[in-house]
């Protein structure tokens, strides 16, 4: 294809991608009461391989040809990584270490029992063939497949303990605590396997002790550094050179952690975290929040979606996996951590709302699963079937947690 024409498709791809995420979203919030962002994962299947693309391939394909797609892709990392920032500025350091001691069992089992599965079915997965790629050892097959189970969706988490009325709560604390806990142990072993997963020792020392010195800085060195930026914005207020700046610490961030072959996101969302709290992260959201979440999440989802070949589970061996994959993954991550909650002293009722909403995968599990599909690390077959646990999982967290726990807070006055 030409400019022009790939110029041409790509206006149109933006049309479909925002009417149809803007619809289901919309649908899946008035009569599913779930969050938007979860019909907006669904959207992203729907216009793949698996509907649109199953009942009128002509169509997929004029919509979203082949050439077009490494636009997409560029445009998904780019707004993915964004949005990790975005929530790396919501990252709520005080509360994090306020709760940090209380949720380290909850953690602790949503860690552990994942790895354990893992460690379980991982050479099982191997053997079945056409789920891993051929150069994938046991070990780097094992630590994926941990993180992918033990991940928690803890942007939507943070949303539903906001919209619930739990910010303060003992239970949203814990929750939001062992889900960041998790996420960050869950990360680090993601870019483990990365740094593994490269074209030799070098490779993996330059990722890993890459990945570790630039977490190191940012944690240790980069909020001092940036405080020079809340001092800008107390005398200018956000105007377009901060804005500006803002936005090439993002990108520069973003290419240190590609260029370290971790992954973008890794770098906005520790970016994110760094940043000056209060006035500062307020103004970088109310500009940026927007057109991440309105505009460009939805062609990560898109691009997720387009990688989805649910047709690939017609098979009843491969159908037979992933419904193994999804009831191991919902009682290692929802029932350990609700095992864990009430031997720390939690009642029946509050561990069985803080399982719900650790189960819940979201738009995390698709970021995982998306850099072990570029990167070769699991074949379209597994990806379909992650994806499939990614959007179960996510759809329960809600009525689960308003079945359990959420009902009875009301009524006895609690929310």
């Amino acid at each position: 294809m030409t400019p022009t024409q790939l110029s041409i498709a790509f206006f149109l791809q933006v049309a479909v991608i925002l009417v149809t995420c803007r619809l289901v979203g919309t649908a899946a919030q008035r009569w599913l009461g779930q969050p938007r962002v979860v019909g907006e994962m669904i959207a992203g299947v729907l216009l793949g391989p698996s509907l649109l693309g199953a009942l009128a391939p002509e169509v997929q394909e004029f919509l979203f040809p082949a050439e077009s797609k490494p636009i997409l892709f560029v445009i998904a990392q780019f707004g993915v990584g964004l949005y990790m920032f975005l929530v790396g500025l919501g990252f709520d350091r005080d509360e994090f270490f306020k709760g940090a001691k209380g949720a380290a069992a909850v953690s602790l089992a949503g860690m552990a029992a994942p790895f354990a599965v893992a460690v379980a079915i991982a050479p099982w997965l191997l053997s079945h063939g056409g789920l891993f790629t051929p150069k994938v050892t046991q070990f780097e097959a094992t630590l994926f497949m941990g993180a992918a189970i033990a991940i928690t969706a803890f942007p939507m988490l943070a949303r539903i303990i906001h919209e619930r009325g739990l910010s303060g709560t003992s239970l949203g604390t814990l929750s939001l605590s062992a889900g960041a806990i998790d996420d960050a142990g869950a990360w680090v072993l993601i870019a483990l396997v990365l740094a593994s997963f490269g074209d030799g020792p070098q490779i993996a020392v330059m990722a890993i002790g890459g990945g570790f010195t630039f977490a190191l800085f940012m944690i240790l060195i980069a909020p001092r550094l940036l405080q020079v930026l809340d001092r800008r914005i107390a005398v200018t207020g956000m105007d377009e050179t901060l804005l500006a700046i803002v936005l090439i610490l993002y990108l520069l961030c973003a290419w240190a952690m590609d260029v370290a072959g971790i992954h973008a996101v890794f770098g906005g969302f520790l970016l994110g975290t760094a940043m000056p709290r209060g006035r500062l992260t307020a103004a970088i959201r109310e500009k940026l929040e927007p057109v991440t979440v309105v505009l460009l999440l939805p062609f990560f989802f898109t691009y997720s979606g387009l990688h989805t070949e649910l047709t690939l589970l017609g098979d009843p061996a491969l159908l037979a996996v992933a419904a193994l994959i999804l009831v191991l993954s919902i009682a290692a991550k929802g029932g350990a951590c609700y095992l864990a909650a009430r031997l720390s002293g939690q009642d029946h009722a509050t561990a069985s709302g803080i399982g719900a909403l650790m189960n819940a995968r979201g738009l995390m599990e698709l970021i995982v699963i998306n850099i072990g599909l570029q990167r070769g690390i699991i074949t379209p077959a597994l990806f379909a079937m992650m994806v499939v646990m990614a959007i179960v999982t996510t759809l329960m967290a809600a009525p689960l947690f308003e079945a359990f726990y959420g009902r009875r807070a009301r009524a006895e006055g609690r929310l």
